[in-house]
């Protein structure tokens, strides 16, 4: 778990809650807290559910992850369920996955181009995600993330994909580029991110 950050003004971020063994990330835009989106995840899920899917939880040390008791509760930490774990300071590679599924989001999401996040639709997350996790990966034997979720988690995979908006995109529609935000955001008559 992480969370990747839009201009410096910005209040919001991306909290990702990547499934390591099928590199689908998951974004979902939190204002408030870390806390409110695990929750979002957990009524989608429930306390079980949580379990099934993410048996462990890895991330930094970062002061939005500092209500330990909170992350705690809200992953269901308990004898046989989902546990916190933190890396060790300044290890970020502890937790390659993530930072790898960053790199994919920052393809639509570049950092450094002043772009807000407190701008974000749910359908502009719903629509990068939809094309991260579409992308062929080598390490999956080339599936997408979306499709290995599903293979590995069923029904649990199905509920998170739909509850945030993420689809299948045909190979040759991705697009992973800042563009296909701003296009969409035109279409739909909404201000650019920057």
């Amino acid at each position: 778990m992480d969370t990747v950050e839009g201009a410096r003004e910005d209040s919001a971020c991306l909290l990702t809650l990547p499934h390591r063994p099928s590199r689908l990330p998951l974004a979902a835009k939190d204002a408030e807290s870390v806390a409110a989106a695990l929750a979002g995840a957990r009524s989608v899920l429930g306390a079980d559910g949580m379990g099934r899917v993410f048996r462990a939880v890895l991330t930094d040390n970062g002061a939005e992850f500092f209500d330990e008791d909170a992350i705690a509760a809200l992953v269901s930490e308990g004898p046989g369920e989902t546990r916190p774990f933190y890396c060790d300071p300044g290890r970020s590679d502890q937790k390659g996955a993530c930072e790898r599924n960053h790199v994919e989001i920052r393809k639509l999401l570049p950092k450094g181009r002043g772009l807000r996040f407190d701008r974000l639709a749910p359908a502009d997350l719903s629509l990068a995600m939809s094309h991260v996790n579409s992308e062929p990966r080598g390490a999956l034997g080339f599936a997408t993330p979306a499709r290995a979720f599903r293979a590995m988690l069923g029904g649990d995979a199905t509920a998170l994909l739909e509850a945030y908006g993420i689809e299948d995109v045909p190979v040759g529609e991705l697009d992973l580029t800042l563009g296909l935000i701003a296009r969409a955001r035109a279409e739909r008559g909404d201000a650019p991110l920057s």
